[in-house]
């Protein structure tokens, strides 16, 4: 079946020395993986490799044979090309920790249209903006209102986040954050992106980007920390 699309780059994994297996986040059908022959040969090489940026934005028409196999691309061209992500060394930094968070944290479950659309705008705001010390962290609390797992009864006044559940808890228990760190965890879910930048010092960025990667581990199977979150840290530290 022939598909078009608008699709985010999620990973590239090089095959043999001139392809590449690229694995997409798409409108129309959720994750895909698509084989690109001769990704790094002919004419229009330097423009084959920009498709392929970590978290570019494509307009694609693909054949879905929906088989569980890899599909093909027809088409492929921007859908809305960056300015800064892939130049800016802060903002690279903080696209290919995204990309890996999104590689171990969506499933292949069909699609999942708002999520979709919140990353499509994100990025964009992302690109747009250079005051972004934050973006990271409101990024990975907002994704996990698209996969199920946003923090429950935030809401109410109990002092402590249970972090293994998920709740705003009464008593701390074992897995509880400490009354200071949940009251700085509260202040991260009422952060929007134009909001200051200067809201959390480094360390307490780091305290809650630690948070973060915890709470996905405890909510997605199989999750793995990304690589390049030691590099993120150095970044913001």
């Amino acid at each position: 079946m022939l598909v078009k699309t608008k699709a985010i780059v999620i990973s590239t994994l090089k095959y043999q020395e001139k392809s590449l297996i690229v694995k997409c986040f798409t409108l129309s059908d959720g994750l895909k993986s698509y084989f690109v022959n001769n990704a790094f040969t002919g004419k229009k090489n330097s423009q084959k490799i920009a498709f392929f940026q970590p978290l570019a934005q494509l307009e694609i028409e693909a054949y879905h044979k929906n088989k569980g196999t890899l599909e093909r691309f027809k088409e492929i061209k921007i859908q809305n090309p960056y300015h800064s992500l892939h130049q800016d060394i802060t903002k690279t930094t903080i696209i290919l920790f995204l990309s890996e968070v999104l590689h171990h944290a969506i499933k292949e479950d069909g699609k999942n249209e708002p999520l979709f659309s919140f990353l499509e705008t994100a990025f964009t705001w992302l690109d747009n903006h250079d005051e972004i010390a934050n973006f990271h962290l409101i990024t990975l609390l907002q994704v996990t209102k698209y996969l199920g797992f946003y923090p429950q009864n935030p809401n109410n006044d109990n002092p402590y986040f249970e972090i293994t559940e998920g709740v705003f808890v009464p008593f701390e228990g074992v897995s509880c954050l400490s009354k200071e760190v949940t009251q700085l965890f509260r202040k991260l879910m009422e952060l929007r992106y134009q909001d200051s930048q200067k809201i959390f010092s480094s360390t307490q960025r780091q305290e809650l980007l630690k948070i973060l990667m915890d709470y996905y581990t405890f909510n997605i199977d199989g999750f793995k920390k990304p690589k390049s979150l030691e590099i993120l840290k150095e970044v913001f530290a």
